[in-house]
């Protein structure tokens, strides 16, 4: 499903034209960005956590010539599915 299917779903399901729900979908996904850059989390009770996992500096190989390589510290999304969602997917 594409961010347009999600957004026609949600119009279809909420009487709201395609441009609105795309225009929340946008906003939304906006919202939950702007959170996470800012090091916070956001929790939607039965669907589950985002949050930021921060991945520490760290030596590595370079795979074609065996080289040791830096490789930098970095942050990066994380989702972690709530217990609902889970029991939604396995019934």
């Amino acid at each position: 499903m594409t961010k347009n299917d999600l957004a026609e779903q949600v119009a279809r399901r909420n009487g709201l034209s395609t441009s609105q729900a795309r225009q929340v979908l946008e906003t939304t996904i906006d919202v939950v960005s702007d959170e996470l850059a800012a090091g916070g989390e956001v929790s939607l009770a039965g669907f589950g956590k985002f949050s930021v996992s921060h991945r520490a500096a760290r030596l590595g190989r370079n795979p074609s010539t065996g080289a040791t390589i830096n490789i930098a510290a970095s942050n990066a999304p994380k989702f972690s599915a709530a217990s609902a969602l889970k029991k939604r997917l396995n019934p």
